[in-house]
């Protein structure tokens, strides 16, 4: 026995030095060999390109001006003054005078408007019967619009309306049998996908370029979260699709990352589901209906989070409430912080004006705020969105009365009647002297503080007691108001 092993121990030797001279190579048995690493073929894109190509368009604005009359004598205007090589030219070559040159009379006509070049961007069909998507600034300030089809046929478009706010358009030609595109759903996108984009980047028709989804919900904008590609985007790829590997329209190449003008290697484009929405609002009614609020709100930060009891930064801040509005009317008040809005959960501040601005004006709805540590739900009636008051600041009256506080380096003083209903507030207390810490907190002499540790101070008495019962060794939150904005701040104490 001992023998035979030895036997088969020489011959495996053997086998190997001899493979091993040879030049050859043993391969080890299949269960001991790791598993090999699938292969990925690089895509092919021609079939996604006769599929959707012929339902992206070129899209061509124009706008009207009044052709400028040449003056004799004005060295700015281009057309006058020409030079005598120019006249020797016409001269030769055409038997006439440089046309408006010295000596030559001009025929006195009227100017009329001349239809300009004004922007050349991209947009895809939804209908057969031609509704076509682009984006608003595409079309935006244009007298005309043109479409011309991978068909090279031209049609004069009706812009039947444009969202600035989300930047989606909605253009219609008389056509009908047109190949529609499909939309997909960009909420099944992931992070690495393979994507295309086809649109006219400088004029160059059907042009198409290709890469990956980098980031998804990028908070670029009030209302939408875009998609992040690196698929090459130019100025005229503004309006057409961003297609997934399935043929289908995810997205709207909107916007580019640039420090040159041209592309950089990150591009954004609108999520077809937000765009449809705004799309079918467009089509019915030719405007956008939003929901509002009426307040104006900010993140909440870790620090912030922290002071407040939050376990984490969520929700978002209220630095201001719109008399009249529909949170004032609910009972909000700057400093609350909003932590949901008809049960749905606001992560961070961006996620507030997306899911007001979704619901139907005129909707009675509930928020859920965080107000000096108690969470509380309101209800509230849904307005609808108008545009959003520039916040003024206001004056202040001589204080009347001061109490120093070294250990916050603030100075403040009671609020007058004048100044607490000019404000619209039931107290208060003025800043009117700021030193360190309370410089390095950001606090300015003017701003008005309502709140110190959750805890509201209606008067220079109550500031001092409040501040007298907290910890001074850790940071101290306190709400002040700047003009009608809100904000929180965090004052570490000497």
């Amino acid at each position: 026995m001992i023998q035979s092993l030895s036997r088969r121990l020489r011959m495996a030797s053997l086998l190997v030095a001899v493979s091993m001279g040879l030049g050859l190579v043993i391969t080890p048995h299949a269960s001991l060999a790791a598993n090999p690493a699938p292969v990925r073929a690089l895509p092919d894109f021609t079939d996604l390109v006769e599929q959707v190509g012929p339902s992206v368009v070129n899209i061509r604005t124009l706008e009207k001006q009044v052709a400028q009359s040449p003056v004799a004598g004005n060295p700015a205007n281009p057309g006058d003054g020409q030079d005598e090589e120019m006249q020797e030219l016409f001269r030769r070559f055409f038997g006439v005078p440089v046309p408006g040159a010295p000596g030559q009379k001009r025929p006195n006509r009227p100017q009329q408007p001349e239809e300009q070049p004004r922007g050349v961007g991209s947009g895809f069909i939804l209908t057969s019967d031609g509704f076509i998507m682009t984006n608003a600034h595409v079309v935006d300030g244009a007298e005309q619009v043109v479409v011309t089809l991978t068909d090279k046929r031209e049609f004069t478009a009706r812009i039947v309306g444009a969202d600035k706010r989300t930047d989606v358009a909605v253009v219609k030609i008389e056509a009908t049998g047109l190949p529609p595109v499909t939309l997909g759903d960009p909420n099944k996108l992931k992070v690495g996908e393979w994507v295309m984009a086809i649109g006219s980047p400088f004029g160059l028709e059907n042009t198409v370029t290709a890469g990956i989804v980098s980031a998804k919900g990028r908070d670029t904008g009030d209302y939408l979260p875009f998609i992040q590609t690196d698929v090459a985007i130019n100025p005229g790829n503004s309006g057409g699709p961003l297609i997934n590997m399935r043929g289908e329209v995810i997205g709207i190449n909107s916007q580019i990352y640039s420090r040159s003008g041209g592309f950089m290697g990150i591009s954004f484009a609108i999520p077809i589901d937000e765009a449809d929405n705004v799309s079918k609002q467009l089509r019915a009614t030719g405007r956008v209906q939003r929901g509002r609020l009426g307040v104006g709100i900010g993140d909440v930060s870790k620090e912030i989070a922290e002071s407040l009891g939050l376990s984490k930064p969520q929700g978002a801040l209220v630095n201001s409430v719109e008399a009249g509005s529909p949170a004032d009317k609910a009972g909000l008040e700057a400093g609350d912080v909003i932590l949901k809005f008809d049960g749905k959960t606001i992560e961070k501040s961006s996620d507030l004006p997306r899911t007001v601005g979704g619901t139907k004006p005129g909707t009675k709805s509930q928020v859920t705020v965080l107000r000096r540590g108690v969470t509380k739900d309101y209800p509230i009636t849904v307005g609808e969105f108008e545009v959003e008051k520039t916040a003024a600041t206001k004056g202040t009256d001589k204080p009347v009365a001061k109490e120093a506080s070294q250990l916050l380096g603030l100075t403040v003083s009671d609020l007058t009647d004048v100044l607490k209903k000019e404000l619209k507030l039931r107290g208060g207390v003025r800043v009117d002297a700021v030193t360190e810490p309370a410089v390095r907190a950001g606090i300015r002499e003017g701003d008005v503080i309502m709140q110190i540790g959750n805890t509201e101070v209606p008067d220079s008495k109550a500031f001092a007691q409040v501040l007298g019962r907290l910890d001074k060794s850790k940071p101290i939150n306190v709400l002040l108001r700047r003009g009608e904005w809100a904000q929180y701040v965090l004052i570490r104490p000497r």
